[in-house]
């Protein structure tokens, strides 16, 4: 059967099972029955022959199978898968998911934008719509208040007009496409900085929230709840193990399922890890939290240095000011977002650990807990004595070397095995989580590390580690949880990662071998080419002719509609000549200068009317 007859066959199987456990009133998502399809061919209680081509009987029995696991409700294995699933289809990283939210808001905005740039305004009243539309942008880009809000939309309008006023318009529309989008951008910076420093002076601020105190109270509340949360699943993932340690010291405990009980733990121990994870991440918010909060004081209080008591600031000074405050406040709502993201992955994960919470409650463990020692995770991992941890010395063999911390640098940044477990109880006990101490000592073998949780069981592990690496990935068929949580995926090469496998391709590793090929350059030395060389002199007869024609050859040079205003234009004209006249003699006129006096200015008293009298003094020219 080929590949693509293979994958047809594959989507077929998961289509039918998916619209049988949807029959049932179960919907479940491709990934999770593609996952389930895996986990029922691995395990070797279901006999299948993976070497073979699946009959149809083999095809029906496998649908049977994954639909039966499918709709165990109370199966806290299936709620493992279902919660492994979940997470990896949901969590990425830090900056993936901040950057997935930055392109998801870009693409909404790109309907305005795009109204924007493709915009033709010719009239007034086109012309004030578009500004309209240029502060509505401004808004919806910023997030500070709603464009609906007439009071933000007033104090918008104001910045953006200090800035950008309505007469720029013109310019604005002689722009091509790609910078009237910049320039949108640095508008909507420049406008969001203007509001925040109002707000922090006083005299605006309408519509936005303060994004800092309300981070300083939800990151604490979220840091909380993940403590919470992480102390009632750490309690019962204690009880278990301590239950399954005294089951198998030959004292069955009737009521109680060995197999639901380890289900139970691995489910505890998955939901552990991946509280750990979230919980790293509130941390990481906090601190940047803490970062964003010192830098915006010092931004704000350098705005006020250069603008206080200044009836004018030079551009050039204050817009870069304006653009880092509106970039740390940006700072502000991707942590505000990413919290509320981890929130309701947090409590998304609650339901998937509820199976086993409900069939072990405390009524039902109550009776078997009494005298019995519960060991949690810092008990088993503190400090030994030296009579109790390895001694190299005493077993020696090939390819297996042991490191203390004593003895090796970087001790604590060890990538263990299995995630830290001890790998001997895992394989004897069959998939028993019990925490390692690494204090005790780590095994080197095959480029792996492995910690135990006790010097007879490094030493025990030490005499055959193959025998007991492929003991645990037997297990691992029977509980295909295991291979997420422990991180398996070499052993099992043909399970990948969820996160890896969308679409429904999990079950399937990605080949790695392609064809290649490769080409040696021409000339791979730098070559030493003069450009003006010629060795025709035929061709050199023919520059020689046409620069002798550029002699005599106009320059014209000439404007388009989009080169017009934008470059300097030179035009040729020959230089004036110089013009002479000559005549026999000098001939010239002359007038007589007029000169006037007034009298009687002055008035003549009280009684007396004044009566002014103009003198003409113009002396003749003839008796000058």
């Amino acid at each position: 059967m080929s590949r693509a007859q293979a994958e047809s066959v594959i989507k077929n199987i998961i289509r039918e099972i998916s619209q049988e456990c949807a029959t049932k009133g179960q919907a479940v998502s491709e990934t999770l029955v593609a996952f389930m399809v895996k986990a029922v061919v691995l395990d070797p209680a279901n006999e299948f022959n993976v070497d073979r081509t699946l009959t149809k009987d083999d095809v029906q029995k496998l649908i049977r199978l994954c639909v039966e696991r499918l709709m165990d409700t109370q199966s806290p294995s299936l709620d493992t898968v279902k919660m492994q699933v979940y997470f990896d289809m949901n969590y990425t990283t830090r900056s993936d998911f901040l950057e997935e939210h930055r392109r998801v808001l870009e693409s909404r905005l790109q309907p305005v934008v795009r109204e924007i740039t493709d915009s033709r305004a010719r009239t007034r009243e086109e012309l004030e719509s578009l500004y309209r539309k240029i502060v509505s942008a401004v808004l919806l880009r910023s997030g500070l208040g709603s464009p609906t809000d007439i009071a933000v939309v007033r104090e918008a309008t104001a910045a953006l007009q200090s800035v950008f006023p309505q007469t720029e318009l013109g310019s604005f529309m002689s722009l091509i496409k790609r910078d009237k989008e910049r320039q949108l951008l640095e508008l909507t910076m420049i406008v969001t900085g203007i509001r925040l420093f109002n707000k922090e002076c006083g005299k605006g601020g309408e519509g936005i929230d303060d994004l800092p105190a309300i981070l300083n109270e939800a990151v604490p509340a979220t840091t909380q709840s993940v403590d919470a949360e992480m102390q009632r699943t750490l309690r019962n993932a204690f009880r278990y193990t301590a239950l399954i340690e005294e089951m198998h010291k030959n004292r069955s405990r009737e009521g109680l399922s060995m197999q639901l009980l380890k289900e139970a733990l691995i489910n505890t121990r998955q939901h552990q890890a991946f509280l750990q994870i979230i919980l790293n991440d509130v941390i990481s918010c906090a601190q940047q939290v803490e970062l964003l909060e010192n830098q915006l004081a010092a931004r704000m209080e350098q705005l006020q240095a250069t603008v206080q008591s200044k009836t004018a600031v030079p551009t050039a000074q204050v817009y870069p000011q304006f653009i880092h405050l509106a970039q740390l406040w940006s700072g502000f709502q991707d942590e505000m977002v990413l919290l509320s993201v981890l929130s309701n992955i947090l409590a998304s994960l609650e339901p998937f650990t509820r199976g086993h919470s409900e069939l072990f409650s405390d009524e039902v463990l109550q009776p078997y807990l009494q005298n019995l020692n519960i060991l949690t995770d810092d008990d088993r991992t503190k400090p030994v004595a030296p009579e109790e941890r390895v001694n190299p010395k005493d077993y020696k063999a090939e390819a297996r070397e042991w490191l203390l911390p004593e003895t090796t640098k970087n001790f604590h940044k060890i990538p263990f095995q299995y995630k830290g477990y001890c790998a001997y109880i895992l394989a004897k006990y069959d998939r028993l989580l019990v925490p390692a101490n690494p204090d005790i000592g780590v095994m080197q073998f095959r480029d792996h590390y492995y910690a135990f949780s006790s010097q007879e069981a490094a030493y025990e592990f030490a005499q055959n580690p193959q025998e007991f690496i492929q003991m645990i990935a037997e297990g691992a068929k029977k509980s295909p949880e295991l291979i997420q949580l422990l991180e398996l995926h070499t052993q099992f090469s043909t399970i990948t990662p969820y996160s890896q496998g969308r679409d429904g391709k999990m079950v399937e590793k990605p080949v790695t071998k392609c064809d290649t090929g490769t080409q040696t350059d021409t000339h791979f030395m730098e070559s030493n080419i003069v450009k003006s060389y010629e060795w025709n002199e035929w061709e050199l007869r023919r520059k020689a002719i046409r620069l002798a024609n550029l002699r005599n050859k106009i320059t014209h040079s000439m404007q388009t509609n989009l080169s017009n205003m934008r470059r300097d234009n030179a035009v040729q004209v020959y230089e004036p000549r110089e013009n002479e006249t000559q005549t026999k003699m000098d001939g010239y006129s002359n007038v007589p200068k007029p000169q006037v006096f007034l009298a009687g200015l002055r008035g003549g008293g009280m009684s007396e009317p004044t009566v002014m009298t103009k003198v003409d003094l113009t002396i003749d020219v003839d008796q000058t």
